[in-house]
């Protein structure tokens, strides 16, 4: 997938960045990884101090990285929260900021981050295939991922939604995203999810979900 652009919204501008961008590779074996690349004045940018890797609530108070991914036939979809401190958190909700609960999955997401004179990147490898069963329809909706796949449906892809959170040393915050649908800054707005992930390979028979986290 080639390199996709962050736009800053319009109520929360910032003028250290000089461009923003996101790029998804797939490994194989169900793994996905997130280049997330941020070029301009890093040094105006709050970082949160380096942590052993582990879920962290409200990831999203200061600098990180996020991600929504949800099936096409249904209303649940899963945000994740990257930051550069190694800490992660991922969520599944029902539906639009409703029945949020998190997941902990094995093995956890990979945070590398790397700091240059005008540059930050940081890279996110994630297992999938294990949190696509908590993408499946609920009952009367329309036919799960599996099914579409086993029935030789349209290629099975994920709506896919990029964005970030940055904090500068003043305290003040800025939002990104591929798309800003409202007037508001809204990362869960599913308009704003305009991209497309390819369904990993190894997640096509998922199984119905059970407990995780």
């Amino acid at each position: 997938m080639p390199a996709l652009p962050l736009i800053c919204h319009p109520a929360t501008p910032c003028d250290f960045v000089q461009r923003f961008t996101v790029r998804i590779d797939t490994l194989g074996q169900g793994r996905t990884v997130f280049h997330y690349r941020l070029d301009g004045d890093i040094d105006r940018l709050r970082l949160p101090p380096r942590q052993p890797p582990c879920h962290v609530d409200e990831l999203w108070r200061h600098t990180c990285f996020e991600a929504f991914i949800a099936p096409e036939t249904a209303s649940a979809y899963l945000e994740f929260n990257f930051s550069p401190s190694r800490t992660w958190a991922i969520y599944r909700f029902d539906d639009y900021r409703a029945g949020m609960r998190a997941l902990h999955p094995e093995p956890a997401p990979r945070i590398v981050c790397r700091r240059r004179l005008q540059q930050l990147e940081t890279d996110v490898v994630v297992q999938l295939d294990p949190l696509i069963p908590y993408l499946q329809p609920a009952a009367g909706e329309n036919a799960t991922i599996a099914d579409r796949t086993a029935t030789g449906g349209a290629d099975p892809c994920l709506s896919l939604g990029l964005s970030a959170v940055l904090e500068d040393l003043q305290g003040r915050i800025s939002y990104w995203a591929l798309a800003h649908p409202l007037g508001r800054p809204d990362f869960h707005c599913a308009e704003g999810f305009v991209a497309q992930l390819p369904l990993p390979p190894a997640s096509a028979p998922a199984p119905a979900p059970g407990r995780m986290g």
